[in-house]
């Protein structure tokens, strides 16, 4: 059984021929030697993220407030209320997504997420209890709860996503976009982004943002499972601001690889969600294209050869599919 399932995938030589980039690579050449560790703050500290994006006019989600102490929880109800539609509690030193919640309406302590279900205050305390304690942290470090307001989602995508906000992650290398995907939620994904727990992943042209592939749990698919929507079809508005908008984060942080993930505001247009250090290569499966080619290619080029983010978007555009 298993000789037949290993037939199924590439020898090491074959994918490094291909261009396909290697976790242990990935690791050793981009992430220890372009990201300093004393930097990584500034993307695993979405608050540290937020402040950082207002001074460098990127822009981001309405920031609520923050929740670090556990006799600062009962306050929650009295931070939103000033917020009438809804709101997201995220882990501020969270990733994959775990520890979100997302709560589409709420009224005297009654807190209504996407699919229908109603929470309680309690369950909602609860929650950011559990943040505070870590549950969901890197490393399970004590954490704080970060508030935000929800995105205005455009109806742009309203087909192609199951109860949740598409987003699309670019990865960034030496200040230059080389390879994008847009993640659609579903209903095995819960209503997230997140491709490990069922979300769908649509390679996308660093040219122009039309489609290459599209999977789920690595497998090739071509119409949403949930809303049979054909995802050949798929346009993203605003490529060139997507893109500018990833390659101005590079001039805000001091990391020289990272992904940055963005999400469109039916009134304010592309949004940083948040960053990531340590992006997965899950992307590579989705464009149906390897990453260190593009890598290497990058690596070539004399620093500062583009010195402003648009210069380094059009050049990306030149040199990639």
């Amino acid at each position: 059984m298993f000789g037949q399932i290993l037939k199924q995938f590439a020898s090491p030589s074959a994918l490094a021929r291909a261009g396909v980039l290697s976790m242990n690579r990935r690791n050793h050449d981009y992430i220890m030697k372009y990201n300093p560790r004393r930097y990584y703050p500034m993307v695993d500290d979405k608050l540290l993220t937020k402040t950082l994006a207002a001074k460098a006019g990127v822009p981001v989600a309405t920031l609520i407030g923050a929740i670090r102490y556990q006799y600062e929880v009962k306050n929650v109800e009295n931070m939103i209320r000033s917020c009438p539609g809804g709101f997201v509690i995220k882990p501020g030193h969270g990733s994959g997504g775990r520890g979100i919640l997302v709560v589409h309406r709420h009224s005297e302590g009654r807190f209504e997420k996407n699919d229908g279900t109603v929470l309680d205050r309690i369950q909602v305390y609860r929650v950011i209890t559990d943040i505070l304690s870590g549950l969901y942290s890197l490393g399970g470090q004590v954490d704080y709860a970060l508030l935000e307001e929800c995105i205005d989602f455009s109806d742009v995508f309203r087909d192609y996503s199951f109860q949740g906000i598409p987003d699309v992650r670019v990865i960034v290398f030496r200040g230059y976009p080389v390879m994008a995907m847009i993640r659609l939620a579903t209903k095995q994904s819960d209503g997230r982004a997140n491709l490990h727990q069922g979300a769908v992943g649509i390679g996308l042209s660093i040219r122009d943002g039309t489609p290459r592939m599209a999977v789920q749990f690595n497998q090739p698919i071509s119409r949403h499972p949930d809303t049979g929507a054909d995802l050949s079809e798929l346009r993203v508005p605003f490529w060139k601001e997507h893109l500018e908008l990833a390659a101005r984060c590079a001039d805000m942080i001091k990391l020289g690889y990272f992904g940055a993930d963005i999400v469109i505001d039916r009134k304010r247009g592309p949004l940083l969600l948040e960053l990531n250090a340590r992006p997965g290569l899950a992307i590579q499966i989705a464009n149906h294209a390897g990453l260190a080619s593009r890598l290497e290619r990058m690596e070539r080029l004399a620093p500062g050869i583009h010195a402003t983010p648009e210069e380094r978007v059009a050049f990306a555009r030149e040199q990639f599919a």
